[in-house]
């Protein structure tokens, strides 16, 4: 089971919101050479609001996907993207469900 997760919420500048989609959909090739990224979802719930939850064995693997190159792509990028910094929120995994 998956202890421990990431729960990020990017707002993206007006007319940067496609461009905030195309990043996040590119990004899942990354997320997919994450060995220690058990669970990747990049998701929106309004035309400039962006989510990214993603869950890990522990916080070792938490720790490397922090520091890996998603998140160095999404800092170096967020001036330009996003109308406010991306906020980043450690979370406990109490329960999951996850099917192929």
């Amino acid at each position: 089971m998956n202890t421990v997760a990431l729960v990020v919420k990017l707002v993206a500048k007006p007319g940067m919101e496609d461009t905030v989609a195309n990043f996040l959909t590119g990004a899942l090739e990354l997320a997919n050479a994450e060995p220690g990224t058990a669970v990747w979802f990049a998701l929106r719930t309004d035309t400039a609001t962006f989510w990214i939850v993603d869950s890990f064995p522990s916080d070792v693997e938490r720790q490397a996907h922090l520091t890996g190159p998603i998140a160095a792509a999404l800092m170096e990028n967020a001036d330009a993207l996003l109308a406010v910094a991306p906020e980043i929120m450690p979370a406990e995994v109490l329960a999951e469900k996850v099917t192929a």
